[in-house]
């Protein structure tokens, strides 16, 4: 049995673009606007997502900002980063660069109302207001769209858990998801990361590439009646085709 090698794809356009947007509001914006001159979290509270300022003072840009916005920490933009390129890249090449550029729109923003939503009924049901109140900055709800469509559609790559373990993507993904999961039910909202944007990404990601392949099908149906019955198939065997060609929380 062989085993496939892990490769890295090259900076595609888009990821490029956004890895460069990303890299500079983090650095003009947090660094130096708001740390140095600002002195207090005004882009937080203003760009990134607070669910009581969509819910009742309506700042509906939030769910879009939020995910270009990190904390002070180097390391979650560059983790957000990281994984925006070793992931997205591959990605862009097998989509093209307009429905991946969407795709990662659509799991960003899903992510965030899926987030605001389960906050709200949180709060409602808790009568804790403080989830509410606390920004979610990062474009880890994106990137996690990410994860969950390279483990669909490259689910027998082999790729290295934290550096070292080799274990196919497939996997790797299952296992990011469940991690996220156990936290957000063990320490909920208090452990200074947001779980539950992170879910909210997975959970966007799929229904997008659910959606989208049933339309595809709808599509093809329409086009070709002998086409009728036949169903397109979410999950990519890439490998084979390979072979045959040769603030408080963050996210």
């Amino acid at each position: 049995m062989s085993t496939m090698q892990p490769t890295v794809a090259p900076l595609t356009k888009t990821v490029k673009a956004l890895v460069i947007a990303n890299v500079s509001i983090w650095v003009v914006g947090v660094l130096i606007l708001q740390n140095m001159f600002f002195k207090s979290p005004v882009l937080f509270n203003t760009l990134g997502l607070v669910p009581e300022h969509f819910l009742f003072d309506f700042y509906f840009w939030q769910p879009l900002t939020y995910m270009f916005l990190h904390s002070n920490s180097v390391f979650h933009v560059l983790f957000n980063m990281l994984i925006l390129w070793w992931f997205g890249a591959e990605l862009e090449l097998k989509w093209g660069s307009r429905f991946f550029l969407a795709y990662y729109l659509v799991s960003g923003v899903g992510a965030a109302l899926i987030y605001v939503a389960c906050v709200a009924l949180y709060s409602l049901i808790s009568a804790d207001p403080l989830p509410l109140l606390a920004p979610v900055v990062g474009a880890s709800g994106a990137c996690y769209g990410l994860l969950l469509a390279y483990g669909i559609l490259f689910g027998e790559r082999v790729i290295y858990f934290m550096m070292m373990f080799p274990m196919k993507a497939k996997y790797f993904v299952l296992i990011i998801g469940l991690v996220e999961l156990v936290t957000l039910l063990n320490s909920g909202f208090s452990s200074g990361v947001a779980n539950l944007a992170h879910l909210g990404g997975i959970v966007a990601g799929f229904l997008m590439l659910k959606y989208w392949t049933d339309w595809k099908q709808n599509q093809r149906r329409k086009k070709s009646p002998a086409a009728r019955g036949r169903k397109l198939k979410l999950v990519v065997d890439n490998e084979r085709d390979d072979k045959k060609t040769g603030p408080r929380y963050w996210n």
